[in-house]
């Protein structure tokens, strides 16, 4: 059994992905070709935003929409530990310092009741994920926001495809970021990723970083990055886009199943808030003794992962001495994954929910 099955995704787009590749080889234009102004037109529709800027990944998204809300030295960003760490790395990387606020319990997601308690004068913006595929509370967290005047940054690289009050993650605050990382809700064939936003401005600026900071040819008016979308990327994401909805809809009925059977067995699951919709990019479950669950279910053929284990207030490169969030702390040393896609067959299912409950109940 696979943890995430690509390969049978493949056989679901392989003409078109393989067309679309033939068309970028034929056509010769392999960086920022017409596909990748197609794919931006086509995702800025899906999310109902004006502008998206395709990109090379989603860590390069993140750090182009904080380079264009001019974030530097000196500077504070909240966010939340209990993430991959490029959430705070682009951070750090341009200076400014992390500030951490714990997470929801039964989400995960970022507790937007203790944003305000950090807020300081050195606040300069607001990185909110939304973690295993479920938004965070934007409807919470922007009038927060909007009465300090700091912008809010959704990390969207686990939730494109996710509803919040029936608006598209990704068009949710100023700026929307995701990932087409291949394990991604919806994923390339390698790096990608994209910036969704409505202010023209914002759509300006972010599309000269993404070209090291050109404005025009050879003329460079800020730093930048070289941060552009490969045209081949672009053309499997445009085939993959076409079955994306249906995969979403498979994604959500395979998560429910999976809440309804394991939340009946006692297993603690990830709750999805009444006005969110979820696309499960991690199927994620609380539990004791998790080493020993991981080695039961390894035992009987079930892949397992662990997204996080480390909060990143704790990894070396982003250490914080004077800082200990208990929410963080016990999700960091609970959470486990389970396999979880949209090619997953009720058989399989079956297994793993039959798996998880014996391995919780034997350890």
């Amino acid at each position: 059994m696979e943890f995430i099955d690509l390969k049978r995704q493949y056989q679901e787009v392989r003409r078109d992905v393989e067309a679309g590749i033939q068309a970028v080889l034929s056509g010769g234009n392999y960086i920022l070709g017409p596909e990748v102004l197609e794919l931006e037109n086509r995702l800025a529709e899906f999310v109902d935003a004006k502008h998206c800027v395709a990109v090379s990944s989603g860590t390069d998204a993140l750090l182009l929409s904080l380079m264009a809300l001019g974030i530097g030295a000196g500077d504070e960003v909240v966010t939340t530990a209990f993430s991959f760490v490029a959430t705070a790395e682009v951070i750090a990387m341009l200076g400014a310092t992390p500030v951490y606020v714990d997470i929801d319990p039964k989400t995960c997601n970022m507790d937007v009741a203790s944003v305000e308690s950090v807020m300081t004068p050195k606040t300069r913006a607001i990185i909110a994920v939304s973690l295993y595929g479920q938004c965070a509370d934007f409807g919470r967290l922007n009038p927060v926001a909007e009465k300090y005047g700091v912008p809010v940054i959704e990390d969207g690289a686990q939730s494109f495809g996710a509803r919040h009050y029936d608006r598209s993650s990704c068009n949710l605050s100023l700026i929307g970021c995701t990932s087409f990382f291949p394990s991604k809700p919806l994923g390339g064939y390698g790096d990608g990723g994209a910036v969704f936003t409505s202010d023209d401005e914002l759509n300006r600026l972010l599309r000269e970083l993404r070209v090291h900071g050109q404005d025009r040819r050879y003329h460079h008016a800020r730093l930048g990055l070289n941060a552009r979308m490969d045209s081949i990327q672009a053309a499997i994401l445009l085939a993959k886009l076409k079955i994306f909805p249906a995969e979403v809809r498979a994604r959500q009925l395979i998560g429910d199943r999976y809440c309804t059977e394991l939340a009946t067995a006692g297993i603690e699951t990830i709750k999805v808030l009444d006005f969110n919709t979820s696309v499960y990019a991690q199927y994620t479950i609380k539990v004791e003794s998790r080493d020993a669950v991981r080695e039961k279910l390894s035992s009987a053929g079930i892949p397992s992962a662990v997204h996080y284990p480390i909060p990143l207030y704790r990894q070396p490169a982003l250490f914080q001495h004077d800082i200990e969030l208990e929410e963080t702390e016990k999700a960091s040393k609970c959470v486990l994954s389970l396999p979880m896609h949209p090619y997953l067959s009720h058989g399989e299912q079956d297994r793993v929910i039959e798996s998880v409950v014996s391995a919780c109940l034997t350890v």
